[in-house]
């Protein structure tokens, strides 16, 4: 009984072995033709590392790298590690991420130090240089260009600023002329008030003083007229007594003239020696 078991199992691990033997054989045979995606098929119907590669490889061939780097990670035969690892290089350098290609390189010449591999790194190196200076050129000409339109909108915004400033300015000016107009105005009409205040304080005045000055004019007349009053009334008094008293000497006429002359009394008596006179004239001649 065990050697039936034996027997059929070494006969289905034998087909087994034929069958994968058929599918390598097979995809091999698709590689050389280039049909990769054939070989790439056959080469996943057998369960193997050296299947995986070739897989792998077919993947790469067909340019879907990101896939052959998945199925190169697979691997873990060490006898494959160093084609593994450049390979994996391969497929980023044509993604070109350069850093994780360098990386695979440097890993792939640890195990085994290999011209292409070197070649490859190398060439890597360079090209990140290049890159790298690509880069900071590019990077320079966009900080120019940024620069420039930094500076070119600083320009603007200063020319902006001044032109807004110039216009605060003028607005400014306007207002303050229109101030002082104002002002001038007000200092105008304020001292044109106050002309006309002192215009009339002093037509008040003028006319307080002509006032004054009428009342001193009527006081004066007044008194004259109560003066020239009071002398009509002393001559008419004097005139009645002159006519109660009896004639007056030449002496007395004199004394009284005089004394009304000092007094300003002008009167109508005639001196004595003219009424004898008169008298003498009135006389009848013989």
């Amino acid at each position: 009984m065990k050697v039936l078991i034996t027997l059929l199992l070494f006969s289905i691990l034998s087909f087994a072995s034929l069958l994968d033997f058929h599918y390598l054989d097979s995809a091999k045979e698709a590689y050389n033709k280039k049909e990769y995606q054939k070989a790439q098929e056959l080469y996943g119907k057998v369960d193997s590392d050296e299947a995986k590669f070739d897989k792998a490889d077919a993947l790469y061939r067909q340019k879907k790298y990101k896939e052959a780097i998945k199925e190169y990670q697979s691997i873990s035969s060490k006898a494959l590690e160093y084609k593994k690892l450049h390979n994996i290089g391969n497929c980023y350098a044509n993604l070109n991420k350069i850093d994780e290609a360098i990386k695979s390189y440097e890993d792939a010449l640890k195990i085994k130090e290999d011209k292409d591999t070197r070649f490859n790194l190398e060439l890597l190196k360079k090209k990140k240089q290049e890159q790298k200076k690509k880069n900071q050129n590019k990077k320079d000409k966009k900080d120019n260009k940024d620069n420039k339109k930094d500076n070119k909108d600083q320009k603007n915004q200063q020319n902006k600023d001044q032109q807004q400033n110039k216009q605060d300015q003028n607005k400014q000016n306007k207002q303050d002329q229109k101030n002082k107009q104002n002002q001038d105005k007000k200092d105008k009409q304020d001292q044109k008030d106050k002309n006309k205040d002192k215009s009339k304080e002093q037509q008040q005045k003028e006319d307080a003083q002509k006032k004054k000055e009428q009342q001193q004019k009527d006081k004066e007349a007044q008194r004259k007229k109560e003066q020239e009053k009071k002398k009509e009334q002393e001559k008419a008094q004097m005139a009645k007594e002159a006519k109660k008293q009896p004639p007056i000497t030449d002496m007395e006429e004199r004394k009284w003239q005089k004394m009304l002359n000092q007094k300003g009394v002008n009167t109508l008596m005639l001196p004595l020696n003219q009424n004898k006179e008169r008298k003498r004239n009135e006389t009848n001649p013989w």
